[in-house]
């Protein structure tokens, strides 16, 4: 495995500033949980002084029972003449209620804090987190280059949940830590929450840094080349990566790719699937994913909930895959299924349409019956989902940005990604909020996901 190296001061300095906030937040918690546990002690130790010296009954007595780890166990009658010290049972009581109230769980206090962070924020603010833009997108330049006076006025307006780069943007590693750290410090000090900083980064053909020479990375071939060497050549290659991508101030890369690649004709995929195989593909997926979180970069599986059985693409127009659900389930759903089980951060919707599944046209990533029915609640994935690009031929010949990005929301996706035009898609979710089509409920839901993934950056 490749050494880390070391941070820029920009990085550092960023980092800094997240952490210092991250920590006070942490004690504000820490405490708030004290104060909680240190009530349910004395409301424990009320009870059993109450239960021990109890006022005298008319009949004279009253027989007490509690509950013990070992079972039922009786308790010694009490005649009320006087206060009766506690018994072994009452002791167990207050004991057991101690337990109950120990500290919360390293995952509570991520809760706390995303739950937090979503109280405290206006209904814009919950709106803009939903979108994950192309600098260009909320800024008049033709090429961003730099976090210089207008991305910042822009992000302090729009505080976006995630940025994603291209190798337009990318010119050398220094500039490219100054321009994710001067982003990343705006949107923390903002509002407190950092943004995802992504790339599309698979290795071959979809590299953004790996072709540019400026850059010096090592170059990584294509998975479905590297896969023929076996898991520990994924691994590998993802760990190269992930260490570049964390290097320059990357912490999400749009990968790894998920399809399986079982159409011959398939040409938008290709060498870029690990393999036709559904339980090789889950199994190199996993160790793609694996290798770069242990970098700290989020992954990205896509195209579920499938590319690879299309004869088009989707980027051009509508692509279709014609198979019933259970044929899903036998091979291009494998990947999925396992990303679900093993928590991955991210699952992207490609743009596919599914007849025989849907009983319509509708885009995979605009329908309900393929985003909610069967990744959320059947598949049962509980992390983010986020859209291909809006952008694509598969959905911007067919539906404005703004009809599409609530179409989006309304089918169950958590993120838009390069919604088209952002302003456009902004407003029309805003108006969705406010009219009732989106309720308050249903936007909460999405950025609470993306608030508690954000509380381990």
């Amino acid at each position: 495995m490749q050494q880390k190296k070391p941070r820029s001061k920009n990085h550092r300095k960023t980092a800094g500033v997240r952490k210092k906030k991250k920590g006070q937040q942490r004690l504000l918690l820490i405490v708030l949980a004290a104060l909680l546990i240190a009530g349910l002690l004395i409301g424990a130790i009320v009870t059993v002084i109450g239960r021990s010296g109890g006022g005298t009954q008319d009949s004279g007595e009253e027989t007490a029972q509690t509950v013990t780890e070992a079972g039922s166990e009786n308790i010694a009658e009490a005649d009320g003449s006087e206060t009766q010290a506690a018994s072994p049972g009452e002791e167990n009581a207050a004991e057991s209620a101690e337990t109950e109230a120990s500290e919360p769980t390293e995952e509570e206090l991520r809760l706390m804090e995303a739950q937090a962070l979503l109280d405290g924020m206006t209904t814009e603010e919950k709106v803009a987190q939903l979108f994950f833009i192309a600098p260009e997108a909320i800024v008049d330049v033709e090429t961003v280059t730099q976090c210089g006076d207008k991305m910042r006025e822009a992000l302090t307006r729009y505080p976006v949940g995630g940025i994603v780069l291209f190798a337009k943007n990318l010119e050398t590693p220094e500039q490219t830590r100054e321009m994710l750290a001067g982003m990343q410090s705006v949107l923390t000090e903002r509002s407190g929450v950092p943004a995802f900083l992504s790339v599309d980064e698979e290795g071959g053909i979809v590299r953004r840094v790996g072709i540019k020479e400026a850059f010096g990375v090592p170059q990584i071939e294509s998975m479905g080349i590297v896969a023929a060497d076996g898991t520990e050549a994924v691994t590998e290659a993802a760990q190269t990566i992930g260490n570049y991508l964390s290097d320059l101030g990357f912490n999400t890369d749009f990968a790894p790719v998920a399809d399986i690649l079982t159409n011959p004709e398939n040409r938008v995929i290709g060498e870029r699937a690990f393999s036709s195989d559904p339980q090789d593909t889950a199994e190199k997926a996993f160790a793609y994913a694996e290798a770069l979180t242990e970098q700290g970069v989020f992954p990205v599986y896509k195209h579920f909930p499938g590319h690879g059985d299309t004869a088009e693409d989707s980027h051009t127009g509508y692509a279709f895959s014609y198979k019933t659900l259970d044929e899903l389930r036998e091979a291009e759903l494998i990947p999925f299924v396992d990303a679900a089980k093993n928590k991955i951060p991210f699952i992207m919707a490609a743009h596919i349409s599914l007849p025989n599944v849907t009983g319509d046209d509708t885009p995979a990533s605009l329908s309900p019956v393929i985003i909610t029915d069967l990744l959320r609640n059947n598949i049962g994935y509980e992390g983010i989902i986020i859209t291909d690009a809006l952008d694509m031929g598969a959905i911007s010949n067919h539906y404005t940005p703004g009809e599409a990005s609530v179409k989006a929301l309304e089918a169950g996706c958590d993120m838009l990604l390069m919604a088209g035009h952002f302003e456009e898609s902004y407003q029309a979710v805003l108006a969705a909020v406010e009219s009732g089509v989106l309720t308050q409920e249903r936007i909460n839901e999405s950025v609470l996901r993306i608030l508690l993934l954000k509380t381990e950056m």
